[in-house]
């Protein structure tokens, strides 16, 4: 019997993220096009979806030298849950194979699509997104008021600060995207922001290749 409630206690063994070998440039070798995989295989009913990956080749999810390992963790799981590919750009808080980020992401690394970055140059170098959008509390925009399409990227900048007006300097003003949020509100938690930003995205696509 003590045997028995011994292993019952034991705690699950946490899945491994990508290691940094695996991952695509710059991590090693040449800058790379990202490559796409499917996650069809954990469809709660493949047989229905119209698209293996929805939108694997629809929208680049980027983060903005983030800095709390569980938010780019709940990040990862909703990028492989609606097949958007997450880009981190460097210099990160945290190692990608930090136990709190493998954690959030619970078993969802494994069909997450997942590329380093040194900085945003390399990013724009290895992907060319057909348009780049930056969410800040400055943006012209609200999120649902962008035709989102295919190739376009969402950029997110990390938890405690906003990109430096130098960094917004090189964005059109037209490409500065907002959540609305009450007045007197200052920010939404960066995964909780990514979550609304995508889902839209996906809503204007029909949710195409869902379940």
């Amino acid at each position: 019997m003590r045997a028995r409630l011994r292993s019952a206690r034991r705690r699950p063994v946490l899945p491994r993220l990508v290691s940094a070998s695996s991952l695509p440039s710059p991590w090693s070798g040449p800058v790379v096009r990202p490559r796409q995989r499917s996650i069809g295989a954990r469809c709660c009913r493949p047989e229905s979806c119209g698209r293996t990956n929805p939108l694997g080749d629809v929208l680049h999810v980027v983060l903005f030298r983030p800095e709390i390992p569980p938010n780019t963790g709940n990040v990862i799981r909703l990028c492989a849950n609606a097949g958007a590919h997450l880009h981190l750009i460097e210099p990160l808080g945290f190692a990608v194979d930090h136990a709190k980020l493998r954690r959030a992401g619970l078993d969802y690394h494994e069909f997450a699509n997942l590329s380093v970055h040194a900085n945003l140059e390399a990013f724009r170098g290895a992907v060319s997104p057909a348009r780049l959008f930056v969410f800040t509390t400055e943006g012209r925009m609200r999120h649902d008021e962008v035709a989102w399409r295919a190739g376009d990227a969402m950029l997110f900048g990390p938890e405690s600060a906003s990109l430096s007006d130098a960094e917004l300097a090189t964005i059109p003003a037209d490409d500065l995207v907002r959540l609305p949020m009450r007045p007197g509100s200052r920010s939404l938690n960066l995964s909780n922001a990514v979550a609304i930003a995508v889902y839209e995205a996906w809503r204007q696509q029909g949710f195409e290749g869902s379940c």
